[in-house]
């Protein structure tokens, strides 16, 4: 009896699933050098949209990648406008400004159509000579030891093929096979609401004077509406289910254009891209790693879409995830710095689960009297002038940044002046004058002569820079040239802050004894041996 051979590929991380989550986690491990497989069931890629809406801490992670939203302005329309809450008669009740940058130096809110932005991502992979992409794949089972994990995969015409890979994530999905596989809890909030969502391509004469401002909310308890723009030339509608309506029928083409006629929307003006109903839900799973296993995306936590950051999210999933695991497979972190994802992103996303759920339970009333009231007190605090509070910072879960002021907080990028590649002053977003990832950043070049030899050489061989803030720019020193560092700093009580590749603030330091302290907790954070230059 023969013995049929199944083909193996080996690798140091295989990705199943091949979303916008999946595609930034390869794309990051490759640009590392690491050896990535993913797996994508779906032969071809989804044409259609699903998410619209990023936020400027995404755009800074998009920046890193070299696809600025900038670069993107076929698919990505940054947003600078108000964002209101109206009532059934269409006057306001909450008014929330989404003008000018956020702390990440891009616009607070960008509209965006997933497609385009996924092609960008594409052509960013297909050039990594280490990541392999298998579609028509899918994953049916899984074999770990202390070594590794083995993948069995299957095709849709029957053909086999193992991968074999130090580590597997899971970015698969709300129906994630690895998450199955991993038997984590999930906790389920219990949140449950059906809307249609619709998708247009506008035409380039169609009226869209309903659309000022460009992205708002109905707050009518027959039917509350939501209307945000799907990217350049594209509109986004999402109408809520009403209590005892037919799905199938609210499923309907014919029942997304009479919806939309109130908003002098017709096939003569659009073209109707996409209608589905979508089950809106709230959760989180208590353990993102088992072993080898981790989790990514939507995999791991599904939120309510009002506050714009389910994919969001996923994102800076991946942002975390890969730093960690090209510095556990370059030998440069212990496999224990894995432990440390799954906490400190449960806890953040947690916050944006809630907010969008709270959100959710103002704008879902269908109640007529809870709603009127509602109305009141809203049209009260608006008249009032009460304005409503910047987006908070969530913070981190516990996990490897320092319990200091900033600490686990998203980090701030504004303009700087520093010196280019040539000797020339160069004016720009910080990481484009100095580079994307880890980062010491000093308030004053004097500082420099606290960084001990084992300090430097330690955050050399993480590829973590060292620049500092100073009066002129010159090598590894660049001049604040909006304030925004120097308030940072002062409002932190810091003269340095240790920013991570994920973006996030790993602890600030008070003087210099305190930075040999900070650096000391990111070595001991790492378990990482001595270590010597990259």
């Amino acid at each position: 009896m023969s013995t049929v051979q199944v083909e193996r590929t080996d690798a140091d991380v295989v990705v199943v699933g091949y979303g916008p989550v999946g595609r930034l986690l390869a794309l990051l491990l490759g640009r590392a050098g690491r050896s990535v497989v993913v797996v994508e069931r779906q032969p071809a890629a989804y044409p259609l949209p699903r998410a619209v809406h990023f936020d400027d801490e995404v755009g800074r992670i998009l920046q890193s990648v070299g696809l600025p939203p900038t670069a993107l302005t076929d698919c990505v329309g940054a947003y600078d406008d108000l964002y209101e809450w109206r009532a059934a008669d269409h006057e306001p009740l909450l008014r929330l400004d989404w003008r000018g940058l956020g702390p990440s130096g891009w616009h607070v809110s960008h509209f965006f159509h997933q497609p385009g932005v996924e092609r960008a991502l594409d052509a960013q992979v297909e050039g990594l000579e280490p990541v392999q992409v298998l579609r028509g794949w899918r994953a049916v089972s899984h074999v770990q030891d202390d070594e590794g994990v083995t993948v069995r995969l299957e095709s849709a015409d029957g053909g086999a093929r193992e991968v074999r890979a130090a580590y597997l994530v899971g970015a698969d999905g709300a129906n994630s096979v690895v998450r199955s596989w991993i038997g984590s809890q999930v906790t389920d909030l219990g949140y449950f609401r059906e809307w249609l969502v619709v998708d247009l391509v506008l035409d380039a004469d169609a009226d869209t004077s309903l659309f000022t401002p460009p992205a708002w909310q109905l707050c009518d308890p027959e039917r509350p509406t939501t209307l945000v723009p799907g990217g350049p030339g594209r509109r986004r509608f999402e109408f809520m289910r009403r209590p005892g309506e037919d799905l199938d029928e609210l499923a309907q083409e014919a029942t997304a254009w009479r919806l939309l006629e109130p908003w002098g929307v017709g096939p003569e003006q659009a073209v109707l891209e996409r209608h589905a109903v979508y089950t809106f839900q709230a959760r989180w799973c208590d353990t993102w790693r088992a072993g080898r296993l981790l989790l990514a995306g939507d995999s791991a936590h599904l939120m309510p879409p009002f506050a714009g950051q389910g994919m969001c999210s996923g994102l800076r999933d991946a942002v975390a995830l890969a730093w960690r695991l090209d510095l556990v497979l370059g030998g440069l972190a212990d496999d224990q710095v894995l432990d440390s994802y799954g906490p400190e992103r449960s806890e953040h996303v947690r916050h944006f689960i809630e907010g969008s759920m709270a959100l959710g339970e103002v704008i879902c009333l269908s109640d007529a009297d809870a709603a009127a009231a509602r109305d009141v007190a809203m049209r009260a605090d608006l008249a009032a002038g009460v304005e409503q509070p910047p987006r908070p910072l969530p913070r981190l879960g516990r996990g490897l940044s320092r319990a200091d002021a900033g600490g686990g907080l998203l980090s701030l990028q504004a303009e700087v002046v520093g010196i280019g590649a040539d000797g020339a002053e160069v004016s720009g977003l910080l990481d484009d004058v100095v580079g994307a990832g880890g980062l010491l950043l000093l308030g004053d070049p004097a500082l420099r002569s606290a960084l001990a030899p084992a300090d430097t050489a330690l955050l050399d061989s993480l590829g973590w820079r060292v620049v500092a803030l100073g009066d002129e720019p010159g090598e590894g020193v660049v001049v604040d040239s909006t304030g925004t560092y120097r308030d940072w700093f002062a409002g932190l009580g810091a003269v340095a802050v240790l920013v991570r590749p994920d973006l996030y603030v790993l602890g600030s330091a008070t003087d210099a004894a305190d930075l040999t302290a900070l650096l000391e907790h990111l070595r001991s954070a790492l378990r990482a041996p001595a270590v010597s230059a990259r």
